[in-house]
């Protein structure tokens, strides 16, 4: 009788075992584990994107707790599991749109407005996300997979999940968090080509003060932008409507908690829900692979690309503008759509050789032109190749 009992006790054990994460686990689970603890890591003792970092690294702690498929319905790729219907969000592109129309409510367009061939920076840098989308085509992605891989040039997460949601989904996972990985390391990437391309004398260059811009003119760039882009770019509608939308919210002076709500709550909710699955997303078998290697380092190599050829157009157009009218080449960076930390590399790196030489103002006109120029990018990638 006892003898039985403690075989019945041992088979039970036995069973249980064969349904925890330490039975099932595989060294992908653990190097997965290991990135998502680097993240976390990197957010909280450097402060690197904090916000999405700790949501991503903590969602690829949780995507990647082994478990046995015995249809429990818990992991993010099972159809009905509560993962998988908040996976639809980053799926079915729902998240970006509500996202840039929290940075539309949050963004003051007035540092583009007052300069507006600052707008050509902005989309200088979008070469990054040409310049990317060829050569993944060399290393024998196909087009739409290539096309949803160079946007990570334009330093712009959602845009990256919106478009590659729509043109290359098994790539999704590798994408969003290559994105915003390089989002993250935007003050680690950038000052050293910045530094490489421009000399002290540059450096040193001062701007003239933009000028005040009035209420009306925010609200008629509100609404101009919009028609302009989209009737230019049809297919950016999503992430162009919400984020001209948002700004008008904001602009208008009369939309306030419209606005407040825009910028704060449904941005904030959004972003952890985002992160979250985007993170959990990165499920070991799913993710490392070879073709996740080579859009690491693509992403990698956009971002430069993206970088240098900002900061290179700028040395550029200001062969063509009067001495008092010229631009500090060191907010050439700032045409990526990392709003604000790109403009912040570019008053941090400014204010290394001139403590007085404030160049954050200006920095955010290409900034913002950024956050247009990538969207219509990604318009035009949709446009072509969805």
């Amino acid at each position: 009788m006892q003898d039985s009992f403690f075989s019945f006790l041992g088979e039970n054990l036995q069973t249980f075992f064969t349904y925890t994460g330490f039975y099932n686990a595989t060294p992908g689970h653990f190097v997965m584990l290991a990135v998502g603890l680097i993240f976390i890591f990197l957010a909280i003792r450097y402060e690197f994107e904090p916000m999405l970092l700790i949501p991503i690294g903590f969602g690829m702690l949780i995507g990647n707790i082994p478990f046995k498929d015995a249809g429990l319905q818990i992991g993010i790729y099972e159809e009905g599991s509560v993962l998988n219907i908040l996976y639809q969000g980053v799926r079915q592109g729902w998240y970006p749109p509500l996202i840039f129309l929290g940075i539309g409510a949050m963004t003051d367009f007035s540092a583009l407005i007052s300069n507006p061939k600052l707008m050509l920076i902005g989309a200088a840098a979008q070469f990054g996300i040409f310049g990317a989308y060829i050569i993944a085509l060399q290393l024998g992605f196909e087009p739409n997979q290539a096309g949803a891989i160079g946007i990570i040039g334009g330093a712009d997460g959602p845009t990256a999940i919106f478009l590659s949601s729509k043109l290359a989904p098994n790539l999704m996972g590798a994408i969003a968090v290559s994105a915003y990985s390089y989002m993250a390391l935007v003050p680690i990437i950038q000052p050293p080509f910045m530094r490489l391309l421009t000399t002290k004398k540059e450096r040193l260059m001062r701007m003239k003060s933009p000028r005040v811009v009035s209420s009306t003119e925010k609200i008629v760039f509100a609404i101009v932008g919009l028609l302009l882009t989209c009737l230019l770019v049809p297919s950016g509608l999503p992430l162009l409507g919400m984020l001209f939308f948002g700004n008008l919210l904001k602009e208008s002076g009369v939309t306030r908690r419209l606005a407040e709500t825009a910028r704060g709550p449904l941005i904030d909710t959004i972003t952890i829900l985002l992160g979250v699955t985007v993170g959990a997303s990165t499920q070991a078998s799913e993710f490392l692979t070879i073709n996740s290697i080579k859009i690491f380092g693509l992403g990698a190599l956009s971002f430069v690309i993206a970088t240098c050829a900002g900061v290179l157009f700028v040395k550029f157009f200001n062969l063509f503008l009067k001495q008092g009218n010229r631009i500090n080449p060191l907010i050439g960076n700032a045409g990526v759509s990392a709003v604000p930390d790109s403009a912040r590399i570019s008053q941090t790196v400014g204010m290394e050789y001139d403590p007085k030489n404030y160049l954050l103002m200006h920095a955010m006109g290409p900034n913002v032109a950024g956050v247009i120029g990538s969207a219509v990018a990604a318009g035009i990638l949709l446009g072509f190749l969805g």
